[in-house]
Parts: C-alpha cells; structure tokens; sequence
C-alpha cells in the first residue's frame, strides 16, 4: 500500500515517510525538484529512505501529476503539504476517489482576500478587503497621464489609490490573495508609499490578484492547529518575529509561546471559529494572526503544518512524530493525536533563526557553521541554499540561504540561544561586479 505526496516542505519528508512506513504504508513523492529536499534526503534513517519512492514529475501539468499517480500501485492516499499544490492536490484526490478536502474549500482557503471579506461579514474581522484594479495584467504601468491625443487623463494607479482610502484607509496593506513567503506584499502608511507600491505592483506578477486590506498593529503569531470534521485542537503557538518595515519578511520564530491558560483558552475559541468559517474543517492548519489591542486578527490560513522548521517544533515540543496525524488525515482517518494526551510541554521547546546574506550576488558558502557546537542549545544548521545558487531576491524568504535551530525549556530562552548561535553564521556573496 502506498501514500503519495504532491509535493513537500523544505523539510520534513523524513518525518513524514517514517509516519507512513509505520502505518504499514510506503511514501510516493511526486515533485518537480528533487533538489529542493537534497537536505532531507541526504539526512533519511535508513528506515525511511526504505520506504521512500520518488516520482520525477511536472507538478505543475495536473494531468501528467494524475498520469503518475494512476501508476502508483495499491494508492491509498494524497498528501499535500503545500499552499502552491493545494488546489491540484484537492482536484487530483477528488478524481482519484481518495479521502481529502472539498476543493471548493481549499480554493477559498488560497484567496486572502476572499477569507478576510467573509470573516469580516461573519464579525471575525474589523475589516474587509477590496480587490485593486491595477497589476502585472494592466495595460498602463505608469503612474502618469496618458497624454497621447493632448489630454490628461486619471492613472491606474491614482483611480486604485483614491478607491484604497475611500474603502480601507491608512494604514494598509496590499498583497496578492494567493501570495507565498512574503512575496508581493506591501505595508503603506501614507499616501506616497501607497502611490509607491501600486506602481511597484503594477510591474509584478501574481499568483492571484492584488487586493488591499486593513494593516492591524501588533505582534505576529501562528496558531498550529489539527482538525477533524470541524473538531480543532490547538497544539500550540508560535512567535514570529518580522524585519522592519518596509520589507515582511520572516527573520526568527520560536515554539511553544507560553499563554496564560485564560488567553490561550480565548485563542483557542478563536481560532476554532475562523477555521470553520472559513470551511476548513480537517488537517492540520497554520493560523498567522496579529494579536492588536482588541484581540487576534487573521492574517492568512494555510492548510498545512507551518513551513520553514514549524513542524520539527512542533515534533519535538510535543514529544511524537506530528507527521502520523498527516498520514491518517490522508487515509481518511481521525488523528490519534487529536486525542492523545501529549501537549507543547512534553518536549523541549525551540527558537530558529533564518540566515539571509546583505546583499544579491552568488552564494559560494557560509562562515561560522565550524563554531554552532560551541554555543548552548544544541544548535543545527538547516541549509535552504546550496553555493553557486543566485540570490536576487533579499526582501522575502526567497533569500534565505539556512536556518539555524536551538532547543531550550522555554519558547523565550530558546529563541535567545538560536539567535546568538546564528549571529556568528554568515553567509558569503559574490557580488557581480566581483568578477
């Protein structure tokens, strides 16, 4: 018998082909990009790279995806772990006749700006969200007048920006409404950075559309959560902390966050209630918010155990491979872990880091990995980049280059060692004009 995936995470393919071999199954991956899990593969027990096959597929040609896995032998199940196949992995699942959501959710589930305008109209937001008419498909990129038969005439973005302040306000956001790390997303607090960003977006590619939205003040947080027909545990919190404004990026996280029970009990209300608002009702979750000043605001869900090294936290802080309740999602069975009594205290907690160089170039290595063991917490390095890679991109996740992760009792002291240990660790760029 045989559990497919429709891609991965960066990590956790090991975890995960260990949930399925001890559910008596093996683990088929479908991916495009072998290399994207070199870490992963390079690190499997012999145990689970046993029971590993990997498919050498286009997963983005939904048809060659489904001719691949009508060749799987004895499937039983379609894991999708990602926010970029969630919609094909939902369609391929239905055709098939496997266990797995209801496409029309995940589909609602992958447009931000559809999920703020419902929880809005539900009493779960104190603010909606408008479509911008302005983007990568617009006919006029520029920000003056047309000029062209000697008149004057109101710009794209001008008639987007006075229709932002009419209907959202400042401060704002914008973002694509099918956007991943950080990508596409602009914070404005004034009208020049809004004439700004318009501009800037009207050049961009999306994966959705742009859309606009209240910017809420506060701390960064996710929710990780595990659901089974409407049923939600909490299985704790994550800090987040973000670079300063005007870039969003994600510079360090840290697991478990440690509540007190009356605010943690509220947040777990919470977020039970966006969830099946928003129809997501099985699997896990990942919840971003802002806790503001009048309590937590969404900031997006993604059906999925959280990226970058969420799910090792959340397998060490509770103490199991959180990876088994994935597999039995996906063979249409209740999680064991929704009802085991394990909870974010039965393990250590820990803090990463992600590792982004000062500048584009070529990444040819790292300085400091020798002197990880000297610093408290049991540091790891999770490379996300190998050398000879370009980094063109240092404003969102796509320029990191590695995570370093700590351990610690506290979510708090964890973070601080994972923090120290990772400011000795540099990596180095070639720039361009070095020849």
């Amino acid at each position: 018998m045989t559990i497919a995936a429709l891609e991965a995470l960066t990590f956790g393919l090991g975890r995960l082909a260990e949930a399925a071999d001890g559910a008596g199954h093996r683990l088929c991956l479908l991916t495009g990009d072998r290399a994207v899990y070199r870490h992963e593969l390079a690190h499997l027990t012999p145990e689970a790279l046993a029971a590993l096959d990997i498919v050498d597929v286009d997963t983005f040609d939904e048809s060659a995806c489904a001719a691949a896995l009508a060749a799987v032998p004895d499937l039983r199940g379609l894991v999708n772990s990602t926010d970029t196949w969630s919609v094909p992995g939902a369609d391929l699942a239905a055709k098939l006749g496997l266990p797995g959501p209801d496409p029309a959710s995940v589909r609602l589930l992958r447009d931000k700006g559809r999920v703020r305008t419902l929880l809005h109209e539900r009493g779960l937001s104190r603010g909606g969200a408008m479509t911008v008419p302005i983007g990568s498909n617009s006919s006029d990129g520029s920000d003056g007048s047309d000029g062209s038969d000697g008149s004057t005439h109101t710009s794209p973005t001008s008639s987007a920006a006075a229709e932002i302040l009419r209907e959202i306000g400042l401060p704002a956001v914008l973002k694509d409404s099918a956007g991943t790390s950080s990508r596409n997303v602009w914070p404005v607090r004034d009208e020049r950075q809004l004439h700004a960003a318009l501009a800037e977006a009207a050049q961009r590619p999306f994966a959705g559309r742009l859309f606009a939205e209240p910017f809420f003040s506060g701390p960064v947080y996710s929710a990780e959560t595990l659901s089974w027909e409407g049923e939600t545990r909490l299985l704790g919190v994550l800090s987040r902390q973000m670079s300063p404004e005007p870039s969003v990026r994600e510079e360090a996280a840290a697991f478990p966050v440690a509540f007190p029970d009356p605010e943690l009990g509220l947040l777990q209300d919470w977020v039970g209630r966006v969830l099946v608002t928003a129809g997501h009702d099985t699997g896990f979750a990942h919840v971003e918010f802002v806790l503001t000043t009048e309590g937590p605001e969404l900031v997006e869900i993604n059906r999925r155990i959280g990226g970058a090294l969420v799910g090792e936290a959340l397998c060490r802080a509770l103490g199991t491979n959180v990876y088994e309740a994935m597999v039995d999602t996906a063979l249409g069975r209740r999680p064991a872990l929704l009802d085991s009594p394990v909870d974010a205290s039965s393990g250590p907690a820990t803090g990463f880091v992600l590792v982004y160089p000062d500048r584009r170039g070529t990444l040819t290595g790292w300085t400091g990995l020798d002197t990880l063991s000297a610093f408290p917490g049991s540091p790891e390095w999770y490379p996300t980049a190998v050398p000879g890679r370009r980094v063109e991109h240092l404003g969102d996740q796509r320029g990191c280059t590695g995570i370093v992760l700590a351990e610690a009792a506290t979510a708090e002291l964890a973070l601080h060692r994972a923090l120290s240990a990772a400011g000795s660790v540099r990596p180095v760029v070639a720039a361009d004009d070095e020849g």
